[in-house]
């Protein structure tokens, strides 16, 4: 008998696939940059192109960046629960994919997060993020020093959510932290984090709620909850929000 939910998930692959190549293709060329909500947060012409042809098939949304990690994002949520996920990061051609139940793969490959628990032994991924406001800014960096005096291994950041935390499911990296992103950078790869044998958290340690714009992805619990401590909350409008 079809699963239905395994033909969802393959149709999501394929339009990944598609998106891909658009944004290979136009990293060939010469782009044309415009500004999303700040000189930080920037959006192409291809952005639109490949993110109209994912609202025409699916209804996601299509966020993207202009740095050779720039990855395609589709998460399938039910009831605010994440179902599956696609993350492709178009210029390695990796596909990472993740359904609840039937673990987390890249290109095949099962993945498994590192496991590791000791927070001095551990690569954490973030951003900076896109809001430049003096106030936002100094609590962004405050918390980056707070964690580096732990200390922790390293921070790092290749300027995209999925694919961050798509490492951290590859064991490149022990955990990831983030406030101010949106359900749509998360949905794609917080089913392969978990699949992958990892953890999400809510920025205060918490559980993770997919509409709060904040995440704690980690190898472990342990790590996870360290991290947590460290952290001033930024505060933000939630996606649910009614205006």
């Amino acid at each position: 008998m079809a699963d239905p939910w395994q033909q969802c998930m393959d149709y999501a692959v394929t339009l990944a696939r598609k998106a891909g190549e658009v944004v290979r293709e136009a990293l060939k060329e010469e782009i044309s940059i415009m500004v999303k909500s700040s000189p930080a947060d920037l959006v192409t012409v291809t952005d639109q192109k490949v993110e109209k042809m994912i609202i025409s098939s699916i209804k996601e949304k299509y966020p993207s960046h202009r740095f050779p990690f720039v990855a395609v994002s589709i998460g399938f949520v039910v009831n605010k629960k994440i179902e599956f996920g696609v993350v492709y990061s178009c210029v390695e051609d990796k596909m990472y994919t993740g359904r609840k139940g039937k673990g987390a793969f890249c290109n095949g490959q099962k993945l498994q997060v590192s496991g590791q628990e000791d927070i001095t032994k551990s690569l954490l991924v973030t951003e900076m993020g896109s809001n430049r406001e003096p106030e936002t800014l100094k609590v962004v960096l405050s918390n980056m020093e707070r964690l580096l005096s732990i200390p922790v291994h390293g921070i790092r950041a290749v300027g995209t959510a999925a694919v961050n935390m798509c490492l951290v499911a590859t064991g490149g990296a022990d955990a990831y932290y983030e406030m101010g992103i949106h359900c749509w950078d998360m949905a794609g790869a917080g089913i392969i984090i978990t699949e992958a044998g990892g953890v999400l958290l809510d920025v205060s340690g918490g559980p993770f709620d997919l509409m709060s714009r904040r995440i704690i992805a980690a190898s472990s619990r342990a790590i996870g909850e360290r991290i947590a401590k460290a952290l001033q909350i930024i505060p933000l409008q939630r996606d649910d929000a009614t205006n």
